[in-house]
């Protein structure tokens, strides 16, 4: 890889970042937060690779007894400026966040009984809900602490069709997409057609039971909503 090459690589990964940066797409791929430090760390990429790229111009040598030289390593520059390709990809077009194609592929949050227990919920109004916190009390003593109140749930639809309902899931992040879990529950007991897979939706319901593992809701209302900025719980 020649200078020009290598200097241009950090210049095009640092004007990504501060891409996903500035327009908050960074949320898709590391904890909510982390814009400040990635715009800086984009901003350093960029001003490193903007220096290597003049350096490398001003070192470039036109004198006719280097065409030789120049000749013979042709093929490998040009096999260098290939690497960019994904590089200006992913400048130009982010990919999307973690939809329905992992939850089945991916680690699934596995949550035990026996841990702590929750106070009951008391409230005549819905009560919003991560899916992790619903799925951990559906498991500490078979959902005991939901009584008949009602929950609010959203996430996408990791599964169109299963058994009498659809599959809701979200991810779970520590750091970044690399080590996300899916929280799952199966909403029971909505009308009309099914939703497709990755459309988000808000659910109102009451929990249902676990059968087969698997946390179940049922619902009273299904609202479909736009992606939300931070797919992330």
């Amino acid at each position: 890889m020649t200078d020009e090459v290598g200097a241009t690589t950090i210049l095009l990964v640092g004007a990504l970042l501060v891409r996903l940066a500035v327009t908050g797409a960074y949320e898709r791929y590391v904890r909510a937060g982390m814009g400040a430090w990635l715009l800086v760390a984009g901003i350093l990429l960029v001003l490193l690779g903007l220096y290597g790229v003049v350096r490398a111009l001003r070192g470039t040598v036109t004198d006719d007894s280097h065409e030789h030289h120049e000749h013979e390593h042709h093929r490998p520059e040009r096999a260098g400026w290939l690497l960019l390709i994904p590089v200006v990809a992913l400048l130009l077009v982010a990919p999307p966040a973690l939809g329905s194609f992992g939850v089945d592929r991916n680690t699934v949050v596995a949550v035990s009984s026996g841990g702590r227990t929750f106070a009951s919920l008391s409230s005549s109004e819905p009560v919003p809900m991560t899916l992790l916190e619903y799925d951990e009390r559906a498991a500490d003593h078979n959902g005991a602490s939901f009584g008949t109140v009602r929950v609010q749930l959203t996430g996408f639809v990791a599964r169109a069709a299963d058994g009498d309902g659809f599959r809701l899931a979200r991810y779970q992040i520590q750091c970044c997409a690399a080590d996300a879990v899916a929280a799952v529950a199966r909403v029971v007991g909505a009308s009309g057609d099914l939703p497709a897979r990755d459309q988000w939706m808000t659910v109102t319901g009451t929990y249902h039971g676990s059968p087969g593992g698997i946390p179940e809701l049922l619902t009273s209302i299904v609202s479909p909503i736009p992606p939300p900025r931070d797919p992330y719980e």
